[in-house]
């Protein structure tokens, strides 16, 4: 053989040689299946670990909520109308709090525990304006969940929803928190803000119930879904739970100031917004002012443009009625105005607004 020239393999050598590496290749493929299949199996019992060990902590603490509303005006007429929701017990005493909507105007509220009792609930205060009750039962040995801190809640992260739709008491669906900030119209006029979207599948029935954190504590009160869209549903954040709650608990409603005053958002004409270096083309016109109001003894006119409560920019009438919260009743603040293209100040003293109904 010459030196420095490589012989090549008889065929029979290459077929051996190809069989070697065509077993190794099958061996190698099956081992990354095996792999594959037992990385998802694992990510899927972490997830399934995730859902359950939340739903163990806190659906002690979940009720079904039936309620009768209207008057039934003989004892066999059937002229009364009957509801359900959810709400999650949030004390060791027995309060629970759920939506608006499912009490409001109850006659009769009756409530089943997870352990089976069923038993009538008082009804300690409604809020329409935030879509949020607040009901009473007596039974003892309760588990109240953990109302979490809505403001370190992040898109993306897990999010379970337990509650009782079309009467399927103790139904759970999960998902993820799909947006923050969100602002939704309660059925009483006002905006509801830092509202929490989720595509947790929420149902007729699942009004009132928890949204949940993967550490079992609540974060949202399950309230709407968009129809017919799919997946976008949204809750209550915590936070504006537990400040409505304290309140219900406390006082019976939730303390707001008012002026007086009928009004509408309106535009600002562009060149009295750039000569008062206002931040928006928008603000409050006036449309009306009650005799006696607060807004009456402050001067305050038809047809003035309201931009801004104590410093504070009023850009529409959702800005006017975040800024009237109970704390400024019989307070003397400064409301900024337009009139007759002039910015004017006035000072008011707004009064605390009675129990709407």
């Amino acid at each position: 053989m010459t030196a420095g020239i490589e012989t090549m393999a008889s065929p029979l050598e290459w077929m051996e040689v190809s069989k070697d590496v065509d077993a190794h290749t099958v061996n190698a493929t099956a081992a990354a299946g095996r792999q594959v299949v037992d990385d998802d199996d694992e990510l899927l019992d972490a997830y399934s670990n995730a859902v359950t060990g939340v739903v163990d902590r806190v659906h002690a603490s979940v009720v079904h909520i039936e309620v009768t509303k209207g008057e039934r005006r003989r004892p066999d007429s059937g002229d009364e109308s009957t509801g359900s929701g959810s709400g999650f017990i949030f004390t060791p005493d027995g309060f629970i709090i759920t939506n608006s909507h499912v009490v409001h105007g109850a006659r009769g509220i009756r409530v089943t525990t997870t352990d089976g009792h069923r038993v009538r609930a008082e009804l300690i205060g409604d809020d329409p304006e935030t879509d949020l009750a607040v009901i009473r039962i007596d039974v003892p040995d309760l588990q109240p969940a953990r109302l979490g801190d809505s403001r370190r809640v992040r898109v993306g992260q897990l999010a379970v929803a337990i509650g009782s739709p079309y009467g399927f008491e103790y139904s759970v669906t999960a998902g993820v928190v799909s947006g923050l900030g969100r602002s939704l119209r309660s059925r009483a006029g006002r905006l509801i803000d830092n509202v929490i979207q989720t595509d947790a599948a929420l149902n007729p029935g699942n009004s009132g119930g928890p949204l949940v954190n993967s550490r079992g504590e609540v974060i949202g009160v399950n309230t709407a879904v968009i129809l017919p869209a799919q997946g976008l549903c949204f809750a209550i954040a915590s936070n504006t739970a537990h400040v409505v709650a304290a309140q219900l608990v406390t006082h019976g409603r939730v303390r707001r100031s008012v002026l007086g005053i009928g009004a509408q958002t309106t535009a600002i004409p562009r060149g009295i917004a750039r000569a008062y270096d206002l931040t928006s083309p928008n603000g409050v016109r006036i449309m009306s002012v009650a005799e006696g109001s607060p807004a009456q003894l402050a001067g305050v006119l038809e047809g003035d443009v309201i931009v801004a409560l104590d410093e504070h920019p009023v850009t529409g009438v959702d800005d006017l009625h975040r800024l009237l919260t109970g704390d400024i009743a019989g307070t003397s603040c400064r409301l900024t105005l337009i009139r007759s293209l002039a910015l004017h100040s006035v000072m008011v003293v707004p009064q605390e607004s009675s129990q709407t109904d």
